[in-house]
């Protein structure tokens, strides 16, 4: 879509009755599928209640039925590496497969057709494929910093976080590079909802979604023509189990990879420029001793969460905490809740660049469906913090961050920062 054919900005949030007070209410009055969930940190103490005083909760939401709320570490833990009795086939979010434009991926497949295709793309991001693309992320990632206007406020999202990440898809992909903020575009809007104000209706997400399948095919019919090659198109093309899926199961395994291959880094780098600024001695701490860098990484891999949440779907009838749970419920764990659980986490709503098993999160999901991307999200931010340290003094937030419109992705649209030259 042309920048001149964009939607109109809304404020899809500004009709939304007002928040319950979440100290105040009863749990059963809270909403947690608003759009407005994240703003200003809104589910935090949400969460805290949710973990203390009901750990398992249904919710009925109007026009999807009842689902169930999964808050706690280990329970999270319990259902998402039990994919026999905790399903992914269909869908991964609350809502179910449209019936007119179902978009079949393997991350909503159970096994065995969820394991062979994982397996056809996972290795574009094998340890071999990561460390021949060091190089060239560390090249982006200096090129993208010095570039940068000084002296004046910019979004860091736009032109630092969107950029990096748009950039590795487009690698990953073999995609034409000047055409890659199509990628982000396609990103935000697989995810996104007329409460978004991203689509003006779900017509135009569809239509958006349609130009994205005509241009990836065009690609494929470039790849499966040619030799197989070490890209994820190539790898569609001529994997056993993917070179037959018929054009909606290519749409929706390019959405699980292009969605998965951009929110977890691009939320989590800006993530990243929030906290250490929110917690100046970790900053200074930072400063002090660079060699900190890979352990607070994952920490704030975990304090952004950058996807709150993964459904499953009940096969049979089950407990959880207590709770019994018929067959065929809606089962969704909450890892942004999970990884504050101090019965898992010791002080998790500190950010600690230091923390001793800093891995120790759920935001990558466990089990068959462990986030396949993880190492290769974890080196971009690894090489992006050491060059930021070498180019830059600070990196300083000067204005409220502006936040995605969802309850699924917990993101950014906007962080005004100034950068200062060392």
């Amino acid at each position: 879509m042309s920048e001149d054919a964009m939607p109109e900005a809304i404020n899809p949030v500004a009709d939304l009755a007002p928040r319950p007070d979440a100290q105040m209410a009863s749990v059963d009055e809270f909403d947690l599928m608003r759009p407005d969930l994240f703003h200003g940190d809104y589910h935090v103490d949400l969460f805290k209640r949710l973990r203390d005083e009901a750990p398992v909760i249904s919710q009925d939401v109007e026009d999807l039925g009842r689902v169930w709320h999964v808050t706690r570490f280990e329970d999270i833990m319990a259902v998402d590496t039990n994919h026999a009795d905790f399903s992914s086939d269909g869908s991964i979010v609350a809502t179910d497969q449209e019936e007119d434009f179902p978009l079949p991926m393997f991350i909503a497949m159970d096994p065995p057709k969820h394991d062979q295709q994982r397996r056809e793309v996972s290795g574009v991001v094998a340890p071999r494929n990561l460390a021949s693309m060091e190089a060239l992320i560390r090249q982006r990632c200096r090129k993208i910093l010095s570039e940068l206007p000084r002296g004046e406020t910019f979004n860091w999202v736009d032109l630092v976080s969107i950029e990096l990440t748009t950039q590795m898809l487009a690698t990953l992909f073999d995609f034409p590079f000047e055409d890659r903020r199509k990628l982000t575009r396609w990103s935000d809007v697989a995810t996104a909802d007329e409460q978004s104000g991203l689509v003006e209706s779900e017509d135009a997400r569809r239509a958006e979604l349609i130009e994205c399948l005509t241009y990836f095919t065009e690609l494929w019919n470039q790849r499966v023509n040619a030799p197989p090659a070490n890209d994820l198109i190539s790898m569609l093309a001529h994997g056993e189990s993917t070179k037959n899926m018929d054009p909606m199961e290519y749409l929706g395994n390019l959405i699980l990879l292009i969605v998965g291959g951009n929110d977890t880094t691009r939320n989590s780098i800006s993530g990243g420029v929030r906290f250490l600024n929110e917690n100046p001695d970790e900053f200074a701490k930072l400063k002090a001793n660079p060699s900190l860098i890979p352990n607070m990484v994952p920490e704030i891999i975990r304090y952004q969460t950058p996807l709150a949440y993964m459904r499953r779907t009940t096969t049979r009838p089950v407990e959880i905490a207590g709770r019994s749970i018929p067959e065929g419920e809606r089962i969704l764990m909450w890892y942004v809740s999970g990884n504050r659980d101090e019965r898992a986490i010791q002080n998790p709503d500190a950010f600690l660049i230091d923390r001793a098993r800093s891995r120790q999160h759920l935001s990558f999901g466990f089990g068959i469906h462990r986030c396949m991307g993880n190492r290769l999200a974890e080196m971009q931010l690894r090489i992006l913090w050491e060059e930021i340290l070498a180019q830059f003094d600070r990196v300083e937030l000067v204005g409220e961050p502006e936040y995605v419109n969802s309850n699924f992705v917990k993101g950014y649209t906007s962080l005004p920062v100034v950068v200062f030259d060392r």
